[in-house]
């Protein structure tokens, strides 16, 4: 028996209603056609406030993407109050497009990274595959004050990616928030559309497949390192620490998939290698796949002796995951819990949180508490008509299960 189905059934026979949350928009699509896309989100403890970031774009369009939005909320008064949307300029190189929002924090320093690609000018990213030529710069701007001022831009391709991006068509970061492990490395998750076979002599590129990866610091953001591939076809992704019984860390990779299932692979070498990448069976994806977000939390075990007893969970912390849930379309944005991390089948059903049209989303927890959010795109007849924040509890999860 799963940790959740004990739960539950300690609580009543018959199933609990699907809860309705107050979703509250933070960008919206405008009449002139500018489009809020790819939505990013954190928590910060220190100064108790949530960031949401999101492309701005002159239209829906992955090229007509211009800069990188925020906007910062803080609980006042028993609600969240959040700040009008500010324009990150520094967020940019010149005659470039900022995409791709990835946020995480460094708790030593007490250090916002937020990473993003600079894309030249319009190019496609089907154009980078096609003609095999890279136009994407690897960035970051950093904040000590929690989002009220930032750096200036810092362009890592030289130095993290090196001689290795002649081998890369494109590529982008998450999209979604990086994560800072219990040894202090960070993580930037990121996926290659790798040339596998060029044609000679006209160096066409042949074969080229995604594959997800990790970029990586072991300094507080000094100095960056850049993992090795996931061997199978995987792209847009994000990563989770998974602490097993005897505490040791894993790194838990999960990714977007064409195959019509998510891909999952496991590190135990903290995102330098990525071992027996698979297919969830659990977890399915639309016919071109769509990014989805996952973070991990410690398990609430050691409060709930009643629902101990049933455990068969092998891990100190479980995961949160949210994709939609519909196999055929965007739609139906779903949260699942796994509470046994290690199992192919350790996912839950889905808990509904958007029937309507829905898109790329990011989790994230509200400090050590049991309490998470999610920043989500979605609407009524598109998913990007807006981009709305969640908020919701543990309970609220295993209490709506479908």
């Amino acid at each position: 028996m799963s940790r959740i189905h004990c739960a539950m059934d300690n609580r009543t026979s018959s199933p609990a209603p699907q809860e309705e949350l107050l979703k509250t928009t933070l960008f919206r699509q405008e009449s002139s056609g500018i489009t809020y896309r790819i939505p990013a989100l954190i928590y910060i403890s220190d100064g108790e406030t949530f960031l949401a970031f999101a492309e701005k774009r002159s239209t829906s369009r992955d090229c007509d993407a211009k800069i990188l939005v925020m906007r910062r909320g803080t609980h006042q008064d028993g609600s969240i109050q959040w700040s009008p949307a500010e324009e990150l300029t520094t967020a940019c190189l010149p005659e470039h497009r900022a995409m791709n929002p990835c946020p995480v924090y460094e708790r030593k320093s007490r250090t916002l990274y937020l990473f993003f690609i600079c894309v030249l000018g319009t190019t496609t990213e089907q154009c980078q595959i096609r003609t095999g030529h890279n136009k994407a710069r690897l960035c970051y701007v950093t904040s000590k004050d929690n989002g009220q001022s930032w750096s200036k831009a810092t362009d890592l391709t030289e130095s993290v990616i090196g001689n290795e991006i002649v081998n890369w068509a494109t590529f982008a970061v998450g999209p979604g928030h990086g994560i800072q492990m219990k040894s202090g490395r960070l993580i930037i998750p990121a996926y290659t559309y790798y040339i596998h076979v060029r044609c000679f002599p006209f160096h066409f590129p042949l074969i080229v497949k995604p594959h997800a990866l990790a970029f990586y610091s072991d300094d507080c953001g000094s100095t960056w390192q850049m993992g090795k591939r996931v061997d199978i076809k995987s792209c847009e992704c994000e990563m989770a620490e998974i602490i097993d019984r005897d505490s040791k860390s894993h790194l838990y990779c999960n990714a977007r998939s064409t195959q019509g299932h998510r891909v999952e692979a496991l590190s135990e070498s903290s995102g330098a290698a990525f071992d027996k990448p698979h297919f969830a069976q659990k977890l399915v994806e639309p016919c071109h796949g769509c990014q989805g977000s996952v973070l991990s939390f410690a398990s609430p075990q050691h409060t709930r002796q009643e629902e101990k007893n049933c455990l068969t969970s092998d891990t100190k912390t479980w995961l949160l995951y949210s994709h939609p849930t519909n196999r055929r379309t965007r739609k139906a944005l779903g949260v699942y819990l796994n509470t046994s991390p290690f199992s192919a089948s350790g996912w839950s059903q889905p808990w509904i949180i958007h029937h309507g049209p829905s898109g790329y989303s990011d989790l994230t927890q509200c400090g050590e508490t049991e309490r998470f959010a999610c920043l989500m795109e979605c609407g009524v007849r598109s998913e990007l008509e807006e981009i709305a924040f969640v908020e919701f509890s543990l309970s609220h999860i295993m209490n709506n299960q479908s």
